[in-house]
């Protein structure tokens, strides 16, 4: 009898802290409320570097890697919505609460962690620098005297807004800020390509041969462009957190409204990828900047407007990457370390953690190399390799079947990328070391 009741005491704290943490605290979300946060987690950064991305591929590898790349992560983002309620009466709120359930607690959980952890953060840092960055370039464009103020204190703004952000309390409650931030996505992706077009039209024609011009220097930038691509689909590392926040019923399992947000964000990605990615590379060829709109630069308001379109979009996709490690540092403090649920906890732990990623930020200001590294180091994983072997734990299809053989193939190309695409982000992120201190 006393181990019932205190069976039953835990289960009672457990079902507590879960209405308490920020990603099971409500499931009253609308299908689309996916929508716009798959295009929040998607459409940000990376869409920015792809011109980037093709100038150092070459434009027929370049456009198929895009496409190569929407294709698997399509596939894999599917694997992990159907598998989100696979067991009947369990949700898979979390991933690597499926990577447990497929592999065990211990070889689970350290699969899947570490990588989605790197995604996060690395998500987090790099949009400190691209608020920062964009912001700089708003106020440079307007011709203000704030211009002269150094990226670095930019990226300090950014972060310090970030600490008020940050106190949202739940996934759910966020949907304001990720509606605003996917309208921003689409809105400065627009902007790129219709500017990009225009330049494309007035200075004709460019250098679309490879960035790099010795074979070392190619090699490097390939591996670099595919890790840019890769972080570009980084939104699989919150996938099961977006869909926890969905009701679920035996008539309407979560899966279905899930699925029909995604449809949409997929599509939508796709039409901004290939349109800022095209665009931007046949109006610069391969002088293309890293950040395309930083190379752009008319008309003066509207680009202007563009990278404020980006600081905004920025804030709200900081949130979405950081609100699954929110959920877990909160989790980890109250069943590890025994602090007592509050405001309180929150407040502290949030804004510790911001700071961290913030500091960060500042001492590695570097976005195409923070694309690669990251990209390569992780966010394939995530999104490329991780997906299809929980679906060959799981579902253990037949040898030689579809889903064996799609599997198989979309792991390989993911092992591929992580591989090697961290080598071209170090590589780059000393190039722009050198030249960041030559021009400070």
């Amino acid at each position: 009898m006393e181990q019932c009741g205190n069976g039953e005491r835990v289960h009672r704290e457990q079902e507590k802290l879960e209405n308490w943490l920020p990603i099971t605290a409500c499931r009253k979300a609308k299908w689309w409320y996916s929508t716009f946060h798959n295009v929040t987690a998607m459409v940000g950064a990376g869409v920015l570097g792809l011109p980037f991305a093709i100038s150092q591929l070459g434009w027929i590898p370049g456009v198929l890697a895009i496409v190569l790349s929407w294709v698997v992560t399509f596939y894999s983002l599917w694997q992990l919505v159907e598998m989100h309620e696979m067991v009947p009466g369990r949700r898979f709120d979390r991933y690597f609460d499926l990577g447990e359930h497929v592999f065990g607690p211990k070889l689970g959980f350290w699969m899947v962690m570490p990588q989605q952890l790197t995604v996060q953060v690395a998500s987090t840092i790099v949009y400190c620098v691209t608020g920062g960055k964009s912001l700089k370039k708003f106020f440079s464009m307007l011709s203000s005297p704030m211009s002269d103020i150094r990226q670095t204190y930019y990226i300090l703004f950014f972060v310090v807004l970030q600490l008020l952000l940050s106190q949202t309390p739940n996934f759910n409650t966020l949907k304001g800020v990720s509606f605003l931030a996917a309208l921003m996505s689409v809105c400065y992706s627009i902007v790129a390509f219709c500017t990009s077009i225009v330049k494309g039209t007035q200075h004709h024609p460019h250098d679309y041969g490879l960035r790099s011009h010795t074979l070392p220097g190619k090699i490097f930038d390939i591996f670099n462009a595919l890790g840019t691509i890769a972080f570009a689909f980084a939104g699989h590392s919150v996938v099961l957190e977006i869909q926890a926040t969905l009701p679920s019923t035996p008539e309407v399992p979560s899966k279905k409204p899930m699925w029909r947000g995604v449809l949409v964000a997929y599509t939508i990605v796709i039409v901004c990828y290939l349109s800022v990615a095209i665009s931007g590379f046949w109006a610069f060829g391969n002088i293309v900047e890293d950040d395309v709109l930083i190379s752009l630069e008319h008309p003066y308001w509207l680009i202007a407007v563009a990278n404020f379109m980006v600081f905004i979009h920025v804030l709200g996709s900081f949130q979405v990457f950081a609100m699954p490690v929110f959920d877990t540092l909160e989790s980890n403090l109250v069943q590890k370390w025994n602090f007592r649920p509050s405001r309180t906890l929150r407040i502290v732990a949030r804004s510790i953690y911001v700071a961290i990623v913030g500091f960060v930020a500042i001492c590695i200001p570097f976005f195409g190399g923070l694309l690669g590294f990251f990209g390569g180091l992780a966010f394939a994983s995530t999104s490329y390799i991780i997906p299809c072997i929980l679906w060959l734990g799981a579902k253990r299809p037949k040898k030689w079947s579809f889903h064996w053989t799609a599997s198989v193939v979309c792991s390989i190309v993911g092992i591929f990328i992580a591989t090697l695409a961290p080598i071209g982000g170090i590589r780059t992120i000393i190039i722009s070391a050198k030249t960041y201190k030559m021009f400070s």
